[in-house]
């Protein structure tokens, strides 16, 4: 399996030094990544509000070895509302963040974290917006989990991310499945052992509809993050047999891909939300979208031998 190898390789400096340099890597992760600044997102945020589709907003960057690097993270965060808030988008577009980028990692990382997501949390929350707390790999995900209960007292909309594909997850989903939560369930892409996670492309299927239907059967708000056409179609039957409106869940999918089903499935009456990064330190955001489907990965090598 490649993905193993791509998620190696998306922790490798040498790696990094040379796809970065690559002539043809910039035109390819603008496909995923369609800027780096605040100023280059606006307009794509603008064209897919306006055909209907709602945002969430990821800066991209995770190496964060210091607190300053934590606090510029934040800050990032920051300026972005306030662009949200001038554009009055605050309905239609969300935050999503990875704590790591917070500090979690460092010395004193939960309180870190925490002390600087809350800013943000506040700050969407006074656009009418909210944030969506990313999942990273097994080890992380009580403190985010802490975080996410702490959060919730004061902003009871502030979102989480569940991954199929680990063990854990299922009584995750019970717990959370409950009023005024949101909930986005993804596959999961970070490479974990077997001891902790399904290694199986169908066990991991398996186990998303066991969830995903949790999810449905639960009083809170699931958010489906999958671009799999067999999952959507399962998750729309799971949310009929629910007695769900179509407001009453949501579709998530990454920009950059399928496209055309984002805007087929808004077109239907489903709110639809396209996950959008942005940033300089694109490099373990890109190299994760590569891992996570072959046709991601077999985009990337074409365009390096067509423009080679």
């Amino acid at each position: 399996m490649l993905g193993p190898v791509i998620l190696a390789a998306s922790r490798s400096d040498r790696m990094r030094r040379l796809i970065s340099a690559a002539p043809v890597t910039k035109q390819v992760v603008d496909r995923f990544i369609p800027g780096e600044s605040v100023a280059d997102i606006v307009p794509i945020v603008q064209d897919l509000t306006a055909r209907g589709l709602e945002l969430t907003m990821d800066v991209v960057g995770e190496d964060i070895t210091t607190p300053e690097q934590a606090a510029a993270a934040r800050d990032a965060y920051l300026a972005l509302i306030d662009r949200l808030k001038d554009l009055e988008l605050g309905e239609r577009v969300e935050m999503s963040v990875k704590l790591s980028m917070f500090g979690q990692a460092l010395e004193g990382g939960h309180e870190l974290a925490l002390a600087n997501v809350r800013p943000v949390v506040e700050a969407a929350a006074a656009i009418g917006t909210t944030v969506t707390l990313d999942a990273e790999d097994h080890t992380t995900l009580d403190s985010m989990f802490a975080i996410h209960e702490e959060l919730r007292r004061d902003f009871p909309q502030t979102g989480c991310v569940i991954q199929a594909y680990l063990f854990r997850t299922e009584a995750d989903a019970r717990r959370l499945a409950a009023a005024g939560s949101r909930v986005r369930l993804v596959k999961g892409a970070y490479k974990e052992p077997a001891e902790v996670a399904y290694q199986q492309k169908h066990e991991i299927d398996k186990a998303y509809v066991r969830i995903l239907r949790i999810l449905m059967e639960g009083e809170g708000y699931p958010m489906v993050g999958s671009h799999d056409p067999r999952l959507i179609s399962i998750a729309q039957e799971l949310a009929h047999r629910a007695g769900r409106k179509p407001d009453e869940y949501e579709f998530q999918m990454l920009y950059g891909i399928r496209g055309d089903e984002h805007l087929r499935l808004a077109a239907e009456g489903h709110r639809m939300r396209v996950y959008t990064a942005y940033g300089t330190d694109w490099y373990g955001y890109f190299m994760r979208r590569l891992a996570e489907k072959p046709a991601n990965l077999r985009f990337f090598l074409r365009s390096m031998v067509s423009k080679g």
